[in-house]
């Protein structure tokens, strides 16, 4: 492509190619750039006939990019990242006047704990400013790389090896066994032949393994589970009026004790805590919007490790 072909080309077009690219969705790419579905349909009839490719082709009910736009997504995205840093360099965030969507991966465990009172807090300081929580699944960190998602949010202990992201710790967590505030046949702390025999309730998430999990099978008390839920705040309310016992971070259950009337006891064997992380692609680094969310993050961090000491 010349230099002349260049001044013909739309700036929001590689924008809308981004959006495209990282929801694999007119829908989605109209909601997150917010507009209308047809001008979306529109932005990506003419980047099929500016690239002469069709970009996006169904594939049963999904749609999935062609060769020639996987060879386009990393330069684009790369360019569009040079442009809003050159930009970003004179003009600050101001989160009371621009509108701006971030989209953050979290458990319900994240949610609950952390980013609850962060999105009450926002919701007063930065009317302009929406959150989309969405939850983890198995290939969140090439999602994440490519820009589909701001921020994820997860331990430290599960970063999937080989993607390159940028990271900082937020909060530390320890994990702890709860059962039924009722129950009596359990004391303050499960014995390892309690622990291996009790039925266990246990998180079964299909995307990624626990941190309890892994750490479980590695000091060889790994089990089996009886009952598996794939929320962590389903696994603490399930246990009311039952003989089960669950591993549970301790933030979170003391979260939940009150409307889940459990009681915290002590494992038999001593877990490594729980490093909640938060992670971002190289490409939002040097962004103001980006940087005023990050630092967001680190305030709610020192909030919530202010409250426990």
């Amino acid at each position: 492509m010349t230099s002349r072909d260049l001044q013909s080309v739309d700036l929001n077009l590689m924008v809308a190619f981004d959006a495209l690219m990282s929801e694999r969705s007119v829908t989605r790419a109209a909601e997150r750039m917010q507009v209308g579905q047809p001008a979306m349909s529109a932005s990506l009839a003419r980047l099929r006939k500016l690239f002469d490719d069709p970009l996006l082709v169904r594939e049963g009910r999904t749609l999935v990019p062609t060769p020639v736009a996987e060879s386009l997504i990393g330069p684009i995205q790369q360019s569009l990242a040079l442009m809003e840093n050159a930009l970003g360099q004179r003009r600050a965030f101001d989160p009371t006047r621009e509108h701006r969507t971030f989209t953050i991966v979290a458990s319900d465990y994240v949610l609950l704990v952390f980013l609850r009172p962060l999105l009450a807090y926002l919701r007063r300081e930065a009317p302009a400013v929406s959150i989309h929580v969405r939850p983890v699944t198995e290939d969140y960190a090439e999602f994440l790389r490519r820009g589909r998602f701001d921020l994820l949010i997860a331990p430290r202990e599960l970063q999937q090896s080989g993607v390159p992201l940028n990271s900082e710790d937020l909060f530390a967590d320890r994990l702890v066994c709860a059962v039924d505030s009722e129950n009596t046949e359990v004391g303050d702390a499960l014995s390892a032949e309690e622990f291996l025999t009790l039925p266990y309730l246990g998180y079964e998430g299909h995307a990624v393994q626990t941190v309890a999990r892994l750490q479980m099978r590695a000091m060889g008390m790994d089990r089996p589970v009886d009952v598996s839920t794939q929320s962590f705040s389903a696994a603490a309310l399930l246990l009311r009026d039952t003989p089960f016992f669950t591993v549970i971070s301790e933030r979170l259950a003391h979260c939940l004790a009150p409307q889940a009337r459990i009681r915290l006891v002590e494992p038999p064997m001593t877990f490594a805590p729980l490093t909640e992380t938060m992670f971002w692609s190289a490409r939002h680094d040097d962004n103001p919007s980006h940087r005023w969310l990050r630092q967001r993050m680190r305030d709610a961090a020192e909030a919530l490790n202010h409250q426990q000491q």
